[in-house]
């Protein structure tokens, strides 16, 4: 497959259950080796867009590709993998026979070469030590580790990760996001589908913000976030100072705090010297732009309040959405 060619393209893609539609008008494009990040809050139609992604659903409308092939194509299916948010493997396997008994679901060649892509999954997930224990042994994060290694096996072209980190404590997130940032680094692709905005911004190159079914935005961090700007808690400062300081970008005052935006950072401490040669006196400075939360939290709640004759970035309306199904267990196809 050419590296050209998006490894998810979607356009007007739709998903009505009777009365209800779950999905409508999703329109986006996945590249080679991206991490791509799929927000929205709970019923936002994050699972059905999965599922139809994945072929586990049929589509009401529009239409995709998944790495270059019509959605639920099977030859393109064995070239995923994908961890749901709900699964369970069976207590009384072990942890290197549930990764063979999905090697055989994969149809992967026996011998030295299949021990040696467990043995280098289950190294990739951190249970090397742990492969020929009990799974119901294991703890949230083991299974999870064991979840993730089993949509790696076979070293699919792009992995599909439904909240990955969702009930993880902190040390088991930041364990996660290395492998997903190691998975990157080798070239596959990764469709993250989670509600922790932090986790995304942390590791994805862009993002899908959908509301009811809808697209609010699409775009790289850069673009959905803004420009730098700063923010100054500052005392004894008049207004004529305070104008002085336009040179260094368009400036708001809110209380004590005066915000620039946008600025280069370099500039800061030239704003910050300006500031006190001006009779200011600086109690605090915060170097940033806007956070993804900030960002969602405006977009979502845009399109609650306009409602239906909302106009959202790039996609028009959102209308109301069901309830989305819970998500299979882990699937291969052959």
């Amino acid at each position: 497959m050419s590296t050209t060619v998006p490894v998810i393209a979607t356009s007007g893609l739709r998903k009505r259950y009777g009365r209800t539609e779950a999905l409508r008008d999703l329109t986006m494009d996945v590249g080679h080796g991206e991490a791509f990040g799929f927000l929205g809050p709970n019923g936002a139609g994050k699972t059905t867009a999965v599922k139809l992604l994945l072929g586990l659903a049929r589509p009401s409308g529009g239409g995709g590709t998944v790495l270059g092939r019509p959605l639920g194509d099977r030859e393109a299916r064995r070239r995923i993998g994908y961890l749901p948010e709900l699964f369970r493997y069976q207590p009384w396997l072990r942890a290197r026979e549930v990764l063979t008994l999905h090697a055989d679901l994969l149809g992967m060649a026996g011998g030295a070469a299949r021990a040696r892509a467990i043995d280098d999954t289950l190294g990739l997930v951190g249970l090397s030590d742990r492969g020929d224990d009990l799974v119901g042994g294991y703890s949230k994060g083991m299974q999870q580790r064991l979840g993730l290694g089993v949509a790696l096996l076979g070293d699919p072209s792009i992995v599909f990760l439904d909240e990955p980190t969702s009930a993880l404590d902190p040390l088991g997130r930041i364990d996660v996001r290395e492998i997903i940032r190691t998975v990157r680094a080798r070239g596959t692709s990764v469709f993250l589908n989670s509600h922790l905005l932090s986790e995304v911004e942390q590791i994805c190159d862009r993002v899908a913000i959908i509301d009811h079914g809808r697209v609010l935005a699409v775009g790289g961090l850069d673009e959905l976030l803004g420009e730098p700007e700063v923010r100054v808690r500052v005392t004894n400062l008049d207004e004529q100072a305070r104008a002085a300081m336009a040179p260094f970008g368009a400036a708001t005052h809110v209380g004590e705090w005066l915000t620039i935006r946008p600025i280069d950072p370099d500039r800061v401490p030239d704003l910050v010297a300006a500031i006190v040669g001006a009779g200011g006196r600086v109690h605090g400075v915060d170097v940033g732009r806007i956070s993804l939360e900030d960002r969602f939290r405006g977009l979502v709640g845009a399109a609650t309040a306009a409602g239906s004759g909302a106009e959202p970035a790039a996609a028009g309306a959102p209308v109301p959405a069901g309830s989305e199904q819970a998500a299979p267990t882990t699937v291969h196809w052959r």
